[in-house]
């Protein structure tokens, strides 16, 4: 039988900051509160740009302790993809996760694409090619570690185990790694063979709603929690989190999970494998329900984000609420960069990087931030834009509305300038749309709720959303086959 409503707490972790909610979900309710937020500041661990655990681990566990107190009964945990930990045969482990943007991996998707054939790959995997992926991570780990190395843990996995004492590889995490065969469904035991690395290292498949089981007894002391609270897996990947929280009415939806990065997709039954989908660099990742997110990613608001850092070191008073009213007062499409260059992935001068390649492309180079900011929002458009259309082109699926979702889904004039580039509605929010995702998986766990259409209908009927339609299309549509 059904219960009536959940109590639960999500752990919502992302590449800037985490937060820990409490919420309350049920068939007409759906609400979260923050109950802790903090910093997700990278280190330098022997050279290497890595992920603070311990820090992570701190803030986590003081959210939890808040989680106790407001009386929750379950907690699920998501993050960004592809990092992890490996873990020895006690468990311990052997070394601080390494951030994505460390360099360690330059010259190595190259070298394995060279060497097994890109096709080979993406025929098994699906997944888009980025120098980042968990693949390539492995094979540029220490051998020394790695021949220690009893499992691998995606971030997610490795905060469960803390808790739980369990190993397990939640699958819609597993399928960021380019090492989990999208359409087996299973981890791609022939091409972890062909890049000699050790099976071992990779743990049984767990699914969101699973439940992983009570906290580790010394914690239950530690955090002030009793044996009530279970641990569940929900979509860790924060993405899949996120666009089961989408509010759409049927399957003719894009989604735009808009914060650091930006997601661009549409929900599919099943992969898509073509060879046009690999020449366009599309993923195929897990979502809720064995669904596929088909999709890009764009650098996202990492742009803005690092521009308004650098701004500010260099002594620049100006505020995100600043640049924004000012770049809502100039021309659209004065200067445009491509949102997706690699150029902009790493942190440093990101107006100088944005200016340059105005200056190289024969445009008029934005000066000042309000001016740099319009650059970056209208470059974001114009990408949001371009790959809700190869979305519709590669999979078939039509879309009748974009929905942007997460932090993005704030800034309206973003919101506006995507329905414009798209020719299509836009409906933004939820902002908290990965912590609501989490909470609405774990409320099917525990019987609350039936599927992902139910979830989706609360989310309509009790989250604030805003819909913007699209102006002057044209004039973004030649935009668009300009600077495609």
């Amino acid at each position: 039988m059904r219960g009536t409503e959940l109590r639960a707490a999500a752990v919502d972790l992302g590449a800037s900051s985490g937060r820990v909610l409490a919420g309350t979900v049920g068939p007409d309710r759906l609400e979260a509160t923050v109950l802790h937020r903090f910093p997700n500041d990278p280190v330098t661990v022997n050279d290497r740009l890595s992920w603070n655990l311990d820090a992570l681990w701190d803030g986590v566990s003081t959210g939890l302790r808040g989680a106790a107190a407001a009386g929750v009964t379950s907690v699920g945990i998501d993050s960004w993809g592809v990092d992890y930990g490996l873990l020895d045969e006690s468990g311990a482990l052997l070394s601080s996760p390494v951030h994505y943007r460390d360099s360690r991996t330059d010259g190595v998707m190259e070298r394995v694409r060279a060497e097994l054939g890109a096709e080979t790959i993406y025929a098994t995997t699906g997944l888009q090619f980025m120098a980042f992926n968990t693949a390539y991570q492995l094979l540029a780990e220490d051998p020394e570690v790695l021949a220690r190395a009893s499992t691998l843990q995606m971030v997610p996995d490795l905060l469960c185990h803390r808790l739980t004492g369990t190993v397990g590889a939640e699958r819609t995490n597993a399928s960021t790694t380019q090492l989990y065969d999208v359409t087996a469904g299973g981890w791609a035991d022939d091409l972890i063979d062909k890049l000699g690395l050790p099976r071992r290292l990779f743990p049984t498949l767990r699914e969101p709603t699973d439940i992983l089981g009570p906290l580790r007894q010394d914690l239950r002391a530690f955090l002030g929690i009793g044996d009530n609270l279970v641990v569940t897996a929900v979509g860790s990947h924060d993405t899949a989190s996120a666009v089961a929280a989408v509010p759409a009415r049927d399957e003719h939806f894009a989604y735009v999970s808009c914060g650091t990065w930006s997601l661009v997709g549409v929900e599919l039954p099943a992969p898509v494998l073509s060879a046009d989908s690999l020449a366009a660099n599309f993923t195929n990742e897990v979502g809720v329900d064995g669904t596929i997110r088909y999709l890009r990613n764009v650098m996202g608001l990492w742009l803005l984000q690092e521009s308004l850092r650098t701004w500010q070191e260099a002594g620049t008073p100006v505020s995100l609420q600043q640049v924004l009213a000012e770049a809502s007062e100039l021309p659209a499409l004065h200067s445009v960069v491509d949102a997706e260059s690699e150029e902009f992935f790493a942190p440093g001068d990101m107006p100088d990087r944005i200016r340059a390649h105005c200056r190289a492309t024969g445009q008029p180079e934005p000066r000042t931030p309000g001016e740099v900011t319009r650059c970056v929002l209208d470059s974001l458009a114009l990408a949001h834009a371009r790959n809700v259309a190869a979305a519709q082109r590669l999979s078939g699926r039509r879309v009748d509305v974009v929905h942007v979702v997460g932090g993005g889904s704030q800034n309206t004039l973003l919101c506006q300038l995507t329905a414009d580039a798209c020719g299509l509605p836009v409906v933004a929010g939820p902002v908290e749309a990965t912590a609501l995702g989490n909470l609405l998986v774990q409320a099917r766990a525990h019987g609350v709720l039936a599927g992902r259409a139910e979830g989706r209908d609360v989310v309509r009927r009790t989250q604030e959303l805003h819909t913007y339609e699209p102006r002057d299309h044209d004039r973004w549509r030649d935009a668009l086959a300009r600077f495609s």
